[in-house]
């Protein structure tokens, strides 16, 4: 009589679980953070302003290991953001810029930091700690003309860092 309990139980089991995959609402996936303004290629692609591949439903996951100056962050994924005659939209800016990140996962920050063309020119300490939803710095670009900036969100707790790339024109 138990071994027919069992099975019983089991059968429900098998018949129940798909129904309960369609029929449960789906979360987002595990989210991280970017830079949103000015619009970062991601920020494009999610937005529809240029055509690019799966970046577009997760703007805030180009995650990779802490060091890179890609702006995929170095891997595979996601490397149409590496793509610079992609024509990714140019913000107009002056020589010191507000970038402001939005986060949909806040981890303990490093810190942030900024290069341009390559060369680092801001960073800015996060303590340790959990960022609240927006951050903005104001960076001083250091050159006037067109200019890519990577801005890297260095995780506190991990080996990890977030990538945003921005394209600029600064007067």
């Amino acid at each position: 009589m138990n071994f027919r309990r069992k099975l019983t139980a089991a059968l429900a089991g098998v018949l129940v679980a798909p129904l309960l995959v369609v029929v449960m609402p789906t979360s987002p996936a595990s989210a991280h953070g970017y830079v949103s303004s000015p619009a970062s290629r991601q920020a494009q692609c999610a937005r529809g302003q240029v055509s690019c591949g799966d970046i577009k439903y997760e703007p805030q996951s180009v995650e990779a290991p802490k060091g890179s100056t890609a702006c995929n962050g170095g891997g595979s994924r996601f490397a149409e953001l590496n793509n610079d005659g992609k024509g990714w939209k140019v913000a107009s800016v002056g020589q010191t810029a507000t970038f402001n990140w939005t986060f949909t996962a806040r981890h303990r920050t490093a810190n942030y930091e900024y290069f341009v063309n390559g060369r680092k020119v801001a960073t800015f300490d996060g303590g340790n700690q959990q960022p609240p939803a927006t951050v903005s710095h104001k960076v001083n670009l250091g050159a006037k003309g067109k200019l890519k900036v990577l801005a890297r969100w260095n995780i506190g707790d991990t080996a990890m860092a977030f990538y945003s790339c921005i394209d600029v024109q600064a007067s």
